[in-house]
C-alpha cells in the first residue's frame, strides 16, 4: 500500500480525502482502497457495524474506519462529512465494489492541482461491469456521475434513493478515464440488493404524492450536469405519471433495443431485463402496495407509521 502523498498536508490544493461506505464488503474493500490510494492522501471508511473482515481489511489497508447504524445511503455519506474529520481540499466518493482505473488517477493526480478555482465538482464516466463483462450498451455507458469535489462544495442530497452529490459554488467538469462498478457478488445478492432498493424508491414516488417529508434542493445541470438532471425530471414528471407496468415495459424495450441493449450478449440480456424491467416493476408494484396501505390514513405522521411497517425502513 502507498499513499500519493504522505498525509494531508496544510495549504495543498490538491489533497484528497476518498470516502467510501461500507457494510460486509470483504469481497471488495480491499480492491476499492487499493484503487483510492493512487490518488488519496486520506481514505475514510464509515461502516454500517459490519458482521465480516471488512473493517479489518480496511484497517489493514491504511483507512481510517468509524462507525454509524445505517438508515439510508444519503444520511450514512453526509455522516462521515461531518463525523469524519476530512481536511483535505477535495472529497471523492467511491462505493466499495468501484475502483479508479490506472488512467483516471494518473489524470487526477496530474490535473487537480492547477484546476481553476471556479471549478467545484468532477464527473466521471463509469462503466458497469456486470457476469465480468462491461455493459456498453442499453443508456449504461457513457453515464457521467459528479464524484470528485471541493470540500465545503458538495453534499450528497437527502433522498431514500437514487442520491446525487449537489454542488454549489462553482461549475461541475467531466474527466475521462477507467472509473468502473465492478461487483462480484452472484444474481442472488443482486436481487436482495435491489429489493430493498425498491423498497427505497417506492418510498421517494409517495413522497412526491404525499410530501412526507422536507423536499431537499432539486437536482439541476448546474449542481450535477445535464445527464442527472434530465434523467430526474423524465423520471418524476412522465415515467412515474404512467399506467403500472407501462413504464417498465417501455423502458425495457427502449433499452434493449433502440439502445442496442442486445449487443451486451446473455449477460447483457440478463442484465437489462432484470435492471430495466424487473426492478423497475417492483418499484411500482412496492409503491402500489404502500400507497393501498396509507389509503385510510389522514395525517402525516399516521402515514409514516404506517409506512415504516410495511417497508422496514427507518422513516
Amino acid at each position: 500500500m502507498s499513499t500519493r502523498r504522505s498525509g494531508v498536508e496544510a495549504g495543498k490544493s490538491s489533497s484528497i480525502c476518498t470516502v467510501i461506505l461500507t457494510f460486509n464488503e470483504e469481497i471488495h474493500i480491499a480492491r476499492s482502497i487499493e484503487s483510492a490510494w493512487l490518488v488519496s492522501d486520506d481514505i475514510l471508511v464509515v461502516d454500517s457495524f459490519s458482521t465480516d473482515r471488512t473493517v479489518e481489511i480496511a484497517r489493514a489497508k491504511g483507512a481510517r474506519v468509524i462507525q454509524n447504524a445505517f438508515v439510508n445511503h444519503s444520511r450514512q455519506f453526509n455522516f462521515g462529512l461531518e463525523a469524519g474529520n476530512i481536511s483535505a481540499s477535495w472529497i471523492l466518493r467511491l462505493d466499495a465494489d468501484e475502483y479508479i482505473g490506472p488512467d483516471l488517477a494518473a489524470r487526477i493526480n496530474s490535473d487537480l492541482s492547477g484546476m481553476p478555482d471556479d471549478v467545484a465538482g468532477i464527473a466521471f464516466n463509469r462503466r458497469h461491469i456486470f457476469m465480468d463483462r462491461w455493459v456498453r450498451h442499453g443508456g449504461r455507458y457513457p453515464l457521467y456521475l459528479v464524484r470528485l469535489w471541493r470540500n465545503g462544495q458538495g453534499r450528497v442530497e437527502d433522498r431514500w434513493m437514487d442520491e446525487h452529490v449537489l454542488i454549489h459554488g462553482g461549475r461541475t467538469i467531466k474527466m475521462e478515464g477507467e472509473f468502473a462498478d465492478a461487483s462480484q457478488r452472484d444474481l442472488a445478492f443482486f436481487v436482495k440488493k435491489h429489493d430493498g432498493y425498491a423498497a427505497r424508491e417506492a418510498i421517494e414516488v409517495l413522497n412526491r404524492r404525499h410530501d412526507l417529508f422536507e423536499k431537499p434542493p432539486q437536482l439541476s445541470a448546474k449542481n450535477n450536469g445535464w445527464q442527472a438532471s434530465f434523467k430526474r425530471l423524465l423520471k418524476e414528471r412522465f415515467y412515474n405519471q404512467l399506467p403500472l407496468g407501462m413504464g417498465p415495459l417501455s423502458y425495457f424495450l427502449y433499452r434493449y433495443f433502440l439502445q442496442f441493449g442486445f449487443l451486451d450478449g446473455k449477460s447483457g440480456l440478463i442484465y437489462h431485463f432484470l435492471q430495466g424491467f424487473w426492478y423497475r416493476f417492483l418499484v411500482e408494484a412496492k409503491a402500489y402496495e404502500f400507497e393501498r396501505a396509507i389509503a385510510d390514513c389522514e395525517s402525516r405522521e399516521e402515514k409514516l407509521e404506517v409506512l415504516r411497517s410495511v417497508s422496514g425502513l427507518k422513516l
